[in-house]
């Protein structure tokens, strides 16, 4: 069944968990959407499980429209999420509706994401009035990591739990169809997601969120650069890949590969024939 807002919202409803993973190409987009994945992000963090950067500040929007197309391209069913990259929205409302329809029209995405409460609730409003869906993210925002003072959880003073508490109403308010909570205490994303009415996507959120999304390399055992303390491990697919590459090499080295199994043949007259007439 195809995944939109009223599919999602719906599941809210009836307490049906939500299942989103991160998606960069084609091929695992096929593989997460015959899966059964609800939601499918393209998020900015292909900027460190991609390209290597270490941060998703560098990421532009060339990079989201070309990653997005791709994933879109495998999809039939899961929603496709684009995030709209750093200073693609902040920089002015016109700017913010103007890249995320280019997310919608040159990636195919279903819906866009922005980091940021109060403070882009203006471009969100200005977004969805555009018809594009838009899910919001609060808590640890990357593209803030410079202000924010690093990657730390989110919300654990009172102050700053209202805070987040009262952004978490503003974007709701301001038409976001879904909201991504990030390294936020467990017990104020469950209070959060009992609050609002639209269905909250945890990321070390706890338990209680609508859903649940991590970045597929890092579920995976993939990316080892880094590991949060959000991440379980569901396979070591990482290690397998190493073992595979490692006996491909080998294999090429002691003559193993390829084989005549792995190779076309030719007649041998017609080969007869080009012999004869190279030492001619």
């Amino acid at each position: 069944m195809k995944q939109t807002v009223q599919t999602l919202q719906a599941m809210k409803e009836r307490g049906e968990k939500i299942a989103m993973l991160t998606c960069y190409d084609y091929t695992t987009a096929k593989l997460m959407d015959e899966a059964g994945m609800d939601m499918l992000l393209v998020g900015d963090s292909l900027g460190n499980v991609i390209l290597g950067y270490s941060d998703t500040i560098s990421v532009t929007m060339e990079d989201m429209i070309h990653h997005t197309a791709a994933v879109s391209r495998g999809v039939e069913n899961a929603m496709v999420v684009a995030d709209m990259p750093f200073l693609s929205y902040q920089t002015s409302v016109y700017d913010a509706v103007v890249n995320a329809g280019r997310l919608m029209k040159e990636g195919r995405a279903g819906a866009v994401k922005l980091e940021g409460g109060k403070l882009v609730c203006e471009q969100i409003r200005a977004i969805v009035n555009a018809s594009i869906p838009v899910v919001a993210h609060l808590g640890m925002t990357p593209q803030s990591v410079n202000t924010l003072g690093g990657f730390k959880v989110q919300g654990k003073t009172a102050d700053a739990a209202r805070q987040l508490l009262e952004d978490a109403k503003a974007v709701e308010e301001a038409g976001a169809f879904a909201l991504v909570m990030e390294c936020v205490p467990a017990k104020l994303a469950a209070l959060v997601t009992k609050t609002l009415h639209i269905p909250t996507i945890g990321i070390g959120a706890g338990a209680c969120c609508d859903g649940q999304v991590l970045v597929y390399q890092d579920m995976l055992g993939m990316f080892s650069d880094y590991r949060p303390k959000f991440v379980r491990k569901f396979a070591e697919v990482g290690k397998v890949m190493q073992e595979a590459f490692a006996s491909y090499r080998s294999e090429i080295q002691e003559g193993n590969f390829p084989t005549e199994e792995h190779s076309f043949a030719i007649s041998d007259e017609v080969m007869a024939q080009l012999e004869q007439e190279a030492q001619a």
